[in-house]
C-alpha cells in the first residue's frame, strides 16, 4: 500500500444504530471509491476480532462491519470478512459478537486467515501473511480505537498484525519482542507489503484505561476514515490527546519517514480533532513486555491448534 495520501475524515457519531451509522460509513466510503470502482471487485474486510471472551468491547462493533459489508454489497462488490483473532477463530468471534447472521444474509463469506504466503518485507525480513488479505483488489481495514497495554495505544496501523497468519502471530511476539526485536518497525514494514484499501475507524465507544481486551468502555462518539492509516493513527492520537512520541508504533513509523506522521501536514475534509473535546480518555503510563512469556505462548499456540476451524 502507498501511504502518501494525507486526507483525514473525523465525522462525530455517538450510535451504532442505523440510519446514522449507515449514512456516516456512505460519507467516508463514497469520497474515495467511485460508483463503479467496487463493482465485481473482491474486497477483503479486516475488523479487530481478538476475542470475544470478555464481551464485545474488544472487537470492531458488529454493527460496523454489517454497514461496512453491505455498502460494498450494494455497490456491486464480493466481500469476505477474516481475521486471525488471538483466541478462537474469526467465525466465533463474529458469531459471538452478533455479527454472523448479518453478514451471511448479505452473502459475505466469511474467511480464517490460516493459508498463508510468505512475503519479504523491507530490510530483509519474511512474513507469514494471510493469503487472503494479499489477493483481494481492496482491503478495508476496520479497527477499534483502544489503549493498549503493550503499545499505550491501538488504532489503524496495530489493526494489520491480524494479517499474520495463524501461530505465526504468537510467534513474532516471541521472535520480535525484545529490546532488540524490531517488533514495532516489523509491523510498520507491513505496509509495504499488503494492499492498498480503506481504514474506517469504530470510536463510537473505544476502549481506555488498559487494553487490549480488558480495559472499560470510554464513550468517544465518532468514526474516522482515510486511505493512509498512518495519517489517522496521528489525527486520533492528537483528537485523544495522546503524546504520539509516547507511542511505540508511531514514533517507528515516524522514523520510517512515512507520510503521513505529522499532524501539520494533514488535510481534515470534515472537522479538525480540535473540533472534539476529549477529556479523560486513559492510557496505560508504564508498558508491558512486547515478548510474551514462554508460559503465553505454548497456551496461545494451543488454544489455536484445538480450535476447530468455524466453531466457537
Amino acid at each position: 500500500m502507498q501511504c502518501i495520501d494525507r486526507r483525514v475524515a473525523l465525522l462525530p457519531l455517538h450510535t451504532y444504530d442505523s440510519p446514522e451509522l449507515e449514512l456516516a460509513v456512505d460519507r467516508l466510503l463514497a469520497a474515495t471509491f467511485a460508483a463503479n470502482s467496487c463493482r465485481s471487485a473482491r474486497i477483503v474486510l479486516k475488523p479487530n476480532l481478538i476475542t470475544a471472551s470478555n464481551g464485545l468491547l474488544p472487537c470492531t462493533n458488529a454493527r460496523v462491519i454489517e454497514a461496512v459489508c453491505r455498502w460494498f454489497v450494494d455497490h456491486g462488490a464480493r466481500v469476505l470478512v477474516g481475521d486471525s483473532p488471538a483466541f478462537g477463530t474469526a467465525c466465533s468471534v463474529l458469531r459471538r459478537i452478533g455479527a454472523l447472521p448479518a453478514l451471511s444474509a448479505l452473502g459475505a463469506e466469511v474467511v480464517e486467515f490460516r493459508r498463508r504466503r510468505r512475503v519479504e518485507l523491507p530490510g530483509g525480513h519474511w512474513a507469514s501473511l494471510a493469503a487472503h488479505a494479499l489477493e483481494c483488489d481492496y482491503l478495508i481495514n476496520l479497527p477499534k480505537i483502544k489503549a493498549h497495554s503493550q503499545l499505550r495505544l491501538t488504532l489503524a496501523v496495530k489493526n494489520y498484525f491480524g494479517c499474520i497468519a495463524g501461530l505465526h502471530k504468537p510467534w513474532w511476539h516471541m521472535r520480535h519482542g525484545g529490546p532488540q526485536g524490531g517488533f514495532v518497525e516489523l509491523l510498520v514494514a507491513l505496509l509495504a507489503v499488503l494492499p492498498g484499501g480503506y481504514t474506517l475507524v469504530d470510536g463510537i465507544e473505544a476502549m481506555h484505561i488498559t487494553g487490549p481486551i480488558h480495559g472499560q468502555a470510554y464513550p468517544l462518539g465518532i468514526v474516522a476514515g482515510g486511505v493512509n492509516p498512518v495519517a489517522i493513527d496521528t489525527a486520533l492520537q492528537a483528537l485523544l490527546g495522546v503524546d504520539a512520541h509516547r507511542c511505540p508504533l508511531w514514533s517507528a513509523t515516524a522514523a520510517a519517514g512515512i507520510a503521513g506522521a505529522s499532524l501539520t501536514e494533514l488535510f481534515f475534509s470534515h472537522a479538525h480533532p480540535e473540533a472534539f473535546a476529549v477529556k479523560g480518555f486513559v492510557v496505560p503510563e508504564q508498558l508491558a513486555p512486547i515478548r510474551f512469556n514462554p508460559f503465553r505462548f505454548v497456551k496461545s499456540s494451543l488454544q489455536r491448534l484445538l480450535c476447530p476451524l468455524g466453531r466457537p
